[in-house]
Formats: C-alpha cells, sequence, structure tokens
C-alpha cells in the first residue's frame, strides 16, 4: 500500500520504518533537514534498531521501501508534501501533541494541521491518528471536519525502543465505528498492515470504539 507518515519523532519514525518493509512509505516533516538525513539512511532520533535496520538498507543488506520529503507549508502545487497526500491509501499523524500540565491542555494544532491538508488532496484516504490525545478528541474532529475518514490508534512505544516495541507489540488496538462499514474495513486493514510488519507471532488485536481506544492509552501508560 502507499503510506505517508506525518512526523518523525520516535513514533512516526518508527511507523515508517516499521512499515516499509512491504509498503511504499513516505515520511514528511517541517523541518527539511530531518528529510534530507532521512534518505542518507541518517535517522533523527536515537534507537538501536531504526539504526540497525538504517545501517543495512545504506549497505544494500536490506530492502526498505521508504523515502522523505518536507512539508513546506504551504497548500500550493510545488509542496511535496501535497503530492504524498494525494496518492495515500493511509496517512499516519504522528505530529507532535505538547501537553501543558498545568493547564490540562493538549496543543493538536499540528495534528488538525495535517487532516486539513489532506482532505484538501485526498477524498478517499483514512487517516490515522498515532498522536497523545485526550479522551474524546477523535469523535470530536470526526465532527469537526464532517468525515469518517479518522481513525485512531494508540501506540505503547519507548523511546530508544520504538521499533522494537513495534516488532515485538504487546497488543494492536485500532479504533472504529463498528455500525460504518468502511471504517470497519480500514480499522481492520491497517490493523492487519502492524500486524503483518511485526516480527512476533499471534498479536493480539483488538478493535473497539475510539473513546474507549484513547482510555485505554491513558490506563496502559499509568500502569507501567
Amino acid at each position: 500500500m502507499n503510506i505517508a507518515v506525518a512526523g518523525t519523532g520516535y513514533v512516526g519514525l518508527s511507523l515508517a520504518t516499521l512499515l516499509s518493509q512491504k509498503n511504499t512509505v513516505t515520511a514528511v516533516d517541517i523541518i527539511e533537514e530531518k528529510t534530507k538525513d532521512l534518505n542518507e539512511w541518517k535517522s533523527s532520533i536515537q534507537d538501536e534498531y531504526i539504526e540497525k535496520y538504517f545501517d543495512e538498507a545504506k549497505s544494500g543488506k536490506r530492502k526498505l521501501y521508504l523515502h522523505a520529503v518536507w512539508n513546506n507549508g504551504t497548500q500550493r502545487d510545488e509542496n511535496p508534501s501535497n503530492t504524498v497526500y494525494a496518492k495515500a491509501d493511509f496517512v499516519i499523524i504522528a505530529a507532535p501533541t505538547n501537553y501543558d500540565s498545568q493547564k490540562n491542555f493538549f496543543d493538536t494544532s499540528a495534528v488538525e494541521s495535517v487532516i486539513r491538508q489532506v482532505m484538501a488532496v485526498n477524498d478517499h484516504c483514512f487517516m490515522v491518528i498515532k498522536s497523545t490525545i485526550p479522551v474524546g478528541y477523535t469523535e470530536h474532529v470526526r465532527k469537526k471536519y464532517n468525515t469518517n475518514r479518522i481513525l485512531f490508534s494508540p501506540e505503547f512505544l519507548r523511546e530508544s525502543k520504538a521499533l522494537y516495541d513495534n516488532l515485538y507489540p504487546s497488543r494492536i488496538i485500532v479504533g472504529w465505528d463498528k455500525n460504518d462499514a468502511a471504517v470497519v474495513r480500514a480499522s481492520e486493514t491497517f490493523a492487519n498492515l502492524l500486524k503483518e510488519a511485526s516480527l512476533k507471532e499471534d498479536v493480539q488485536v483488538l478493535h473497539m470504539g475510539f473513546t474507549e481506544a484513547e482510555a485505554v492509552k491513558g490506563t496502559i501508560e499509568k500502569s507501567l
């Protein structure tokens, strides 16, 4: 499949690397230098497995169908990310959501910027939020942008071990609306993409409502 990943922090880059084993993946970032480094197989984060996979890709020992482009922040045709988003079957949103603990506030502006950009150029792909968001947010943006093409899938990753955690996941959870056949198909397809790219046998896959999936992430993180 053709997959775009918005954001190249430890969540986005680990997912881009994971899925590029069997799919065409384009990583998108607003920092041009990071995209140039990625295209030379230089990781922008410290992660033992990402660095190992990149070294093997650079030497030809491993095939990764991964490329990176710069999002220059415009809606013009020459913005490389617009072309990437227009061709995508899935767009994974791993943009930062800085949390202010004093105000109990998530800054989700980067997530919504990606949603608007994708919806302006693509009328069929599903967007999967992997960013950390407050409970109830997925339902909120689905209503705000009047679309059923936004899903949420919580990540349970450790910094510096993110690719390993994606290769050997404790579980895969994808939110869905069980009454919407298109959403069910997209949720199942995305879960299978993650499962097929992992190295762990018999990975548990769970589908649940969006708000429940958001709450599960918070509950598990508090228990770790």
